[in-house]
């Protein structure tokens, strides 16, 4: 990957402390962007931006409670502040515990939980950050979707329908946004190997391992390509479009 394709870009990376969001920030930095960087989970976003910052790339750490409205706030204001302006967003902050119960052994705390921070979460921080896109004039959003909507999983309902819910806030904010010159994708993997999919039983990922066309486990850095091509140059008349990465188990 050419470490110039973003040169002198400002990315936002939410969810970025750990698994994917954490091999997005890499790659994005490692092809010249400055990233502020977003979690939660704050002891592991320091631990993480410690030593990004020591391979010499720049980056800079932000907290971020994706469920309380004011924090998004205050999140993104802050990290705009800090990169000096905004010229890509990546939404990748999720929830992703709610899988193995049947739709009626859902509770109701746990559908709102992921739909506060999926859904309403994904639609605050872009909210947010629409100024800032704005003004840069070459704006892009990176929403992180997930290919199960695509295949309709089961036992894992508030989950699939959040994610299909972000395909279609990609689709409704790019015609919203075409006109201010910002492009607005979805990014679609299959089961990723990282900590927020360690609950999954091993018989499923043997599913997906067998389904696929290239069959092999999908890590982190399959997907980075597809976040840092959607918020390049290289995708200026590319909008509203969902990029399934799952090595073919689904092709969309």
């Amino acid at each position: 990957m050419s470490n110039q394709l973003l040169a002198g870009r400002r990315v936002f990376v939410t969810g970025a402390a750990r698994g994917l969001g954490l091999a997005f920030v890499t790659a994005i930095a490692e092809a010249g962007a400055s990233v502020a960087m977003a979690d939660i989970l704050q002891e592991t976003l320091t631990q993480s931006v410690t030593g990004l910052q020591q391979r010499g790339l720049k980056v800079e750490g932000f907290a971020l409670d994706l469920a309380d409205p004011q924090s998004v706030k205050q999140c993104a204001a802050a990290a705009i502040d800090w990169l000096g302006g905004l010229d890509g967003l990546v939404n990748n902050a999720a929830v992703t515990n709610s899988g193995g119960r049947t739709s009626e052994e859902l509770e109701v705390d746990m559908w709102d939980l992921v739909m506060n921070v999926n859904v309403r979460g994904t639609w605050l921080m872009t909210n947010a950050c629409l100024p800032a896109l704005r003004a840069s004039g070459r704006g892009s959003i990176v929403n992180l979707s997930s290919d199960t909507p695509l295949w309709g999983a089961p036992n894992l309902l508030a989950y699939v329908a959040s994610k299909s819910a972000v395909i279609g806030m990609t689709r409704s904010l790019a015609r919203e946004l075409g006109g201010d010159n910002i492009t607005v994708n979805a990014v679609a993997p299959g089961l990723t190997l990282v900590e927020a999919t360690a609950y999954v039983p091993q018989a499923r990922h043997q599913t997906y391992h067998d389904r696929r066309a290239i069959q092999r486990e999908q890590l982190p850095q399959d997907v980075c390509g597809a976040v840092v091509f959607a918020l390049s140059d290289m995708s200026r008349f590319y909008t509203g479009q969902v990029m399934a990465v799952n090595g073919g188990f689904v092709m969309n």
